[in-house]
């Protein structure tokens, strides 16, 4: 209320043609646009198995996608914004929400979904220990995340989710959802993906929905694989990772667009850039924010050959001095 919401604050200068946009389509299903982008296969496949063989650490698809979303962000935070109640806002925040199955006795397919918090300085080691240490932390089936305890009880008695869902959506357009609720709504987010390929499925276009601020949907497929003829007519392969994306046009103009999609692609097709946080970091105006670091995420080969190089001198300092 009043140009302040939990997770985000009024966007104070805009170009009047980009605020007139939600008065012409009120609804994000009015406002979608979709693209697609074709990630290299045996460029994340080399770097995943170089982490995995030099450092011991086991990074996924998924994660770097994410990570150089992160990085895309922290360059381009224009992007990172929501339309409620036809007004701009600044999101104070950087997340991801997905859906991940849960550890099941029986084996049946059982889902939750999760959100994730992100500093826009995150490496991949950073992005990598967050989603570990949040998918772990909810894949028991005996203990529930409050997005389903409280799907369960508005679906306990009959027209009580109507109730819930309505309240919600109005205390939402004013701003007046408390914050720790707004934490735990997955609808509430910078970006939602899924990973079809999880699950063998190609990847698809997705809704953005209407419920929540949701400004981006990405969704991974599996690997697809052909061939074609180089520049000398000889057969050559190719194999890419499908990624079909889905955004609200009304959120900034497609050149802002572009520059994130293009620092999301350097990041791709150059992975090793994301293995050091970014030079600088740039935040939309008044909206500022950071997250502590993740505790035991793992350090680059060469930061810990330096701080092996420094606990040696330290101490073979310590023994000169007792001598």
């Amino acid at each position: 209320m009043f140009g302040h919401r939990p997770e985000g604050r009024r966007v104070k200068h805009l170009d009047p043609i980009v605020q007139a946009m939600p008065y012409l389509m009120p609804m994000r299903c009015d406002a979608m646009v979709f693209l697609s982008h074709d990630v290299e296969y045996e460029t994340l496949m080399q770097y995943i198995a170089d982490k995995s063989r030099k450092e011991g650490i086991k990074i996924t698809f998924l994660e770097v996608i994410i990570a150089s979303f992160v990085r895309g962000i922290s360059q381009v935070p224009e992007v990172n914004r929501f339309i409620m109640n036809k007004q701009y806002y600044n999101r104070t925040e950087l997340t991801c929400s997905l859906t991940i199955l849960m550890n099941t006795s029986d084996g049946s397919l059982q889902e939750n979904v999760i959100k994730v918090f992100f500093d826009p300085s995150d490496t991949i080691y950073d992005v990598q220990a967050r989603l570990v240490s949040k998918v772990e932390a909810n894949r028991e089936p005996d203990q529930p995340s409050f997005i389903i305890k409280l799907a369960s009880f508005a679906l306990s008695i009959p027209g009580l989710a109507t109730i819930i869902a309505g309240l919600i959506r109005g205390l939402d357009r004013y701003g007046l959802l408390p914050g720790a609720l707004i934490d735990e709504l997955p609808f509430h987010t910078s970006m939602f993906i899924t990973n079809n390929a999880s699950i063998g499925l190609h990847s698809v276009y997705h809704h953005i929905y209407n419920f929540g601020d949701t400004s981006m949907f990405f969704a991974m497929g599996t690997p697809e694989r052909g061939y074609t003829v180089d520049a000398r007519g000889k057969p050559k392969r190719w194999c890419t990772l499908p990624v079909g994306i889905t955004v609200d046009e009304r959120v900034c103009g497609g050149s802002t667009f572009a520059k994130l999609f293009t620092c999301m692609k350097s990041c791709l097709k150059n992975p090793e850039l994301l293995d050091s946080p970014p030079e600088k970091v740039y935040y939309n105006e008044g909206a500022e924010y950071h997250v502590p670091k993740p505790e035991g995420a793992h350090k680059p080969v060469a930061e810990q050959e330096v701080t092996a190089q420094e606990t040696f001198g330290q101490e073979a300092a310590a023994q000169v001095t007792t001598a």
